[in-house]
């Protein structure tokens, strides 16, 4: 006899106690109807539940209408208060223009649908087999792959959030077939084609052929169908503006879907061999934002946007909710004193940061961004001027170099076969540091220069927030008169580190986003580093005050009735003009320049021709625009001057310098009052007698120094020797 199967205890089963057989299932009985069971409840009960609540969530599901999604498609940003619209995010060629489908041409319906859904006319708006796949990789975290049918990817694109979950992918299938049921084909294909991106920011049809074509949809040829319908998978990898890798992608998509046209016999072979070449596709133009001066904000909101993560179709596919680091009344302020103040052709920008965090508070670029994209703030380069001069300061009190040293500060003056004059050719005898920046004195500055050693000076500038990369930032001897040409907004940085007490700050726009259609969210973190010490910083903002004090080149910003530090800025002849300074809340930057046709810099002179200064506008605009800003705050006193290297001060020898001038002396910065630049009486030179020399042992040797003559000026910067 057989032997019987054992029990669970290892003992034989009895036959009659064998589990009674069925037939195996087949067909749909096999899935469907499983018998083991879990609990009380079968499989068939939960597929049961399971088929009732997704039959209830059917009933429930209303199609929203395509219109609906305006709203959301739009970016929009606000200023810091996180509740007043600052601007909204939308590109020059993406406006939306709905058109019926009679309006499209048959052969461009057909190029989409061999793109897209070559079985549209017939499937149930669902692909089983592209589904499987999306399931797939919802589950496994794969890269996407296409197969949606149009009715899905309509669903998807404008009636879901782009989430990979299995949940999303369950509502986009429910809602594609209940779409399916209740709207035509026809109604369906017009609304995908009214509402598809097309990148450049185009969504629909309409757009799309303007945007890339520049003509009406009603117009586009074949060929030119056949290129929307390939760009729509992937704009980013197909458009050509993007290079020549996206240029050849597009050619083998073009040539797939005239392709299919023919296969589905939308379209002869015959027709087809006149395609064999992409048609004339228009260069993709620069985004345009808000008229006026808030364009120029949101350009750089939207790099910011870039580097934070976000993609330029994450960008233009909308839903952003952005606050940023705006406040309002500091913008509406720094726009009317900017209009108010910049004379005619000249272009200036203003930027305000918060010191110690970083924030931009108000940014002015420009009087229109639809007019000029070119940001005067962020991407205009100017020569520094005696804007740079704080940075010897910095440099020379970090290495324990009292403000109270004074140097010789006649005019002229010879270093290694350059001669140095000051403005007006006015000599100041013996002068320490804090007066030397009150009054600007470019001998001085270059002497303090050879003391604490130009590659000193270059790195307090850099530790400050001037980029290293800055153009013409060297380590020559007349780097201190601001050879090189920062922009702006890094001037408005740097000073902020002074502000801040050595703290430096990165600048930043975005305070926090979010999105409507995604789970996208960011939080800005500050970030900061500390760069000088606060003593040193206390001595270098004390000097500082000396710009506004009597005698000083900003004597007018005593109006302001506050603590303020600040420098005046001037290049030679005049080609950029800045005025920088801060109180202990805010720090300001102001730089101006006049481009002429070819867009080089030149001489900036008043109606009446007296030379324009860093402290005649520029000082002007910084008043115009504290005034308002700092109504209501605090008085704050800056931090007393700690004395560095006070224990060994010294007086620079006064051995006169002389040569023979080689090339036009160098002379720069002015007092508060204006000077004639071309007529006028010959300005006297002035010269205070040299103080006592006194002597004591070196402290350092000094290099030689090589002084090569800076390049002359660049089209678009104003770069010059001066400082």
């Amino acid at each position: 006899m057989a032997r019987s199967r054992q029990d669970g205890r290892g003992e034989p089963a009895a036959p009659d106690e064998r589990p009674e057989q069925k037939p195996p299932r087949t067909g749909w009985r096999r899935w469907a109807v499983p018998t083991f069971k879990w609990g009380s409840l079968t499989v068939l009960g939960l597929f049961v539940l399971g088929a009732i609540g997704i039959g209830v969530t059917y009933a429930r599901m209303s199609i929203p209408q395509p219109n609906d999604l305006a709203s959301a498609q739009l970016s929009i940003l606000y200023y810091a208060d996180g509740t007043t619209e600052l601007d909204r995010i939308s590109s020059a060629e993406g406006n939306r223009e709905s058109v019926p489908l009679s309006q499209v041409p048959k052969h461009v319906q057909d190029a989409h649908l061999a793109a897209e859904d070559r079985t549209f006319w017939t499937n149930s708006g669902i692909s089983i087999s592209g589904i499987l796949r999306a399931l797939k990789t919802s589950v496994t975290g794969e890269a996407q792959v296409g197969g949606s049918t149009i009715t899905q990817q309509y669903v998807k694109n404008y009636f879901l959030t782009q989430d990979r979950t299995l949940a999303r992918k369950g509502r986009e299938i429910l809602l594609a077939i209940k779409i399916d049921n209740q709207m035509s084909k026809q109604q369906i294909l017009e609304n995908y084609l009214n509402t598809i991106y097309y990148g450049r920011g185009a969504y629909g049809i309409q757009s799309a052929a303007r945007t890339y074509f520049g003509k009406d949809v009603s117009q586009l040829t074949v060929g030119e169908g056949a290129v929307l319908a390939a760009i729509t998978n992937a704009p980013e990898m197909y458009d050509p503006a993007n290079g020549e890798q996206a240029r050849t992608n597009l050619e083998r998509r073009y040539a797939w879907v005239l392709d299919g046209m023919v296969s589905q016999g939308w379209l002869w072979a015959a027709e087809r061999a006149e395609w064999t070449e992409l048609p004339r596709i228009n260069p993709r133009k620069a985004n345009t934002y808000g008229s006026g001066p808030t364009g120029y904000i949101t350009a750089e909101v939207r790099k910011e946007l870039n580097a934070i993560g976000l993609t330029d179709k994450d960008i233009d596919q909308g839903g952003l909710r952005v606050t940023t680091t705006i406040e309002k009344k500091a913008q509406a302020a720094a726009v009317t004193a900017m209009k108010g103040n910049l004379p005619d052709k000249v272009d200036g920008g203003l930027v305000a940061i918060e010191p110690g965090d970083g924030a931009v508070v108000a940014m002015y670029g420009g009087a229109d961004y639809q007019k000029s994209q070119w940001n005067a703030a962020t991407q205009a380069i100017l020569q520094a001027g005696s804007n740079f001069k704080p940075f010897a300061v910095l440099a020379a009190v970090r290495d324990g170099i009292s403000t109270r040293t004074q140097f010789n500060g006649n005019s002229p003056q010879t270093f290694h076969d350059v001669t140095i004059n000051n403005f007006g050719h006015v000599s100041y005898g013996m002068i320490d540091m804090r007066r030397m920046i009150g009054r600007s004195i470019n001998t001085a500055f270059v002497a303090l220069n050879e003391e604490v050693g130009p590659a000193k000076t270059r790195q307090a500038a850099i530790d400050a927030g001037i980029p290293a990369d800055t153009a013409g930032l060297d380590t020559t001897l007349t780097n201190v008169l601001g050879t090189s040409s920062p922009h702006v907004i890094d001037m408005a940085s740097a000073y902020s580190t002074i502000a801040a007490q050595g703290i430096r700050s990165t600048p930043y726009l975005v305070k926090s986003a979010t999105s409507t259609t995604s789970g996208f969210s960011y939080v800005a973190t500050p970030k900061t580093t500390r760069a000088f010490d606060k003593d040193v910083t206390a001595d270098v903002t004390d000097a500082m005050t000396y710009t506004v004090r009597p005698g000083g080149t900003a004597t007018k910003l005593q109006g302001l009735d506050r603590p303020v530090a600040g420098k005046t800025g001037t290049s030679e002849e005049n080609r950029s003009i800045w005025f920088s300074g801060f109180v202990p809340q805010l720090a300001v930057s102001i730089g101006m320049y006049k481009p002429d046709a070819a867009g080089n810099p030149t001489t900036m002179t008043d109606a009446e021709g007296y030379n324009l200064t860093g402290g005649t506008i520029p000082a002007d605009i910084f008043m115009e625009f504290m005034q308002p800003v700092l109504q209501g705050v605090p008085v704050e006193s800056f931090p007393p001057r700690a004395g560095v290297g006070d224990n060994r001060v010294t007086i620079a020898p006064t051995t006169p310098r002389t040569g023979t001038p080689t090339g036009a002396p160098t002379t720069t910065e002015a007092p508060s009052t204006q000077s004639p630049s071309q007529t006028g009486p010959p300005v006297p030179t002035r010269t205070v007698p040299a103080r006592p020399t006194l002597t004591r042992p070196p402290t350092r040797s000094r290099p030689t120094f090589t002084v090569p003559r800076p390049p002359r000026p660049e089209a678009g910067a104003t770069r010059s020797r001066a400082g």
